[in-house]
């Protein structure tokens, strides 16, 4: 990464300390950020078990003055189209415009002596921005237990493209710490674009 900042710095380092193909993950973050100033980062890393293998992924969130950049990092096994293990990278880059959402949920210890300022045990961060929906759909019924008629579907649209879970205990109390940060920065963001 070229660009000279304390953020910038920061978020490489981030990167580093995670351990997952660093130079791969922030040749992508550093192509995909330009040269805009980095205003917020939030670096997660998380091990997966799939069957009789440990699969690694990192997701690097940023933010910049107008666009909020998402890159994601997996490794792959050695499979019938590569003889060597391999790893995908890819990057989103989303105008601080068109998000629509950013919900925290956050899980305290013990809330009858919660204490403000005591941090989370666990969070989860979840941005939607349009591209992907979940839609939740059951059969529509009506009050009449009798009734056998075609009441059609209702449902929920929910915007999901983007989520987060980070805890104290797999992941640490820094990274609890950086994803409160970040969320905040990017609520603020969003908030100042519809003002």
């Amino acid at each position: 990464m070229a660009k000279t900042s304390t953020t910038t710095q920061g978020l490489r380092a981030a990167i580093e300390r995670s351990g997952y193909y660093p130079a791969l993950v922030a040749e992508a973050v550093d192509a995909a950020v330009g040269g805009e100033p980095i205003r917020s980062y939030l670096v997660h890393q998380e091990t997966t078990f799939d069957q009789n293998e440990v699969r690694r992924h990192v997701t690097v969130l940023v933010l910049t003055g107008n666009r909020f950049i998402v890159s994601h990092t997996d490794e792959q096994a050695a499979d019938t189209t590569s003889p060597t293990p391999y790893a995908t990278t890819s990057t989103e880059s989303v105008k601080i415009g068109r998000i629509s959402s950013v919900v925290l949920s956050r899980v305290v210890a013990n809330p009858e002596s919660y204490t403000p300022g005591t941090p989370p045990r666990e969070v989860v961060l979840t941005i939607g921005w349009g591209a992907v929906s979940r839609i939740d759909l059951e059969p529509a019924a009506c009050g009449d237990p009798n009734c056998d008629a075609d009441h059609g579907y209702t449902g929920s649209s929910t915007a999901d493209d983007l989520s987060l879970r980070v805890s104290e205990a797999g992941d640490g109390p820094e990274t609890v710490r950086q994803t409160l940060v970040f969320a905040q920065s990017l609520s603020e963001a969003t908030a100042d674009v519809t003002r």
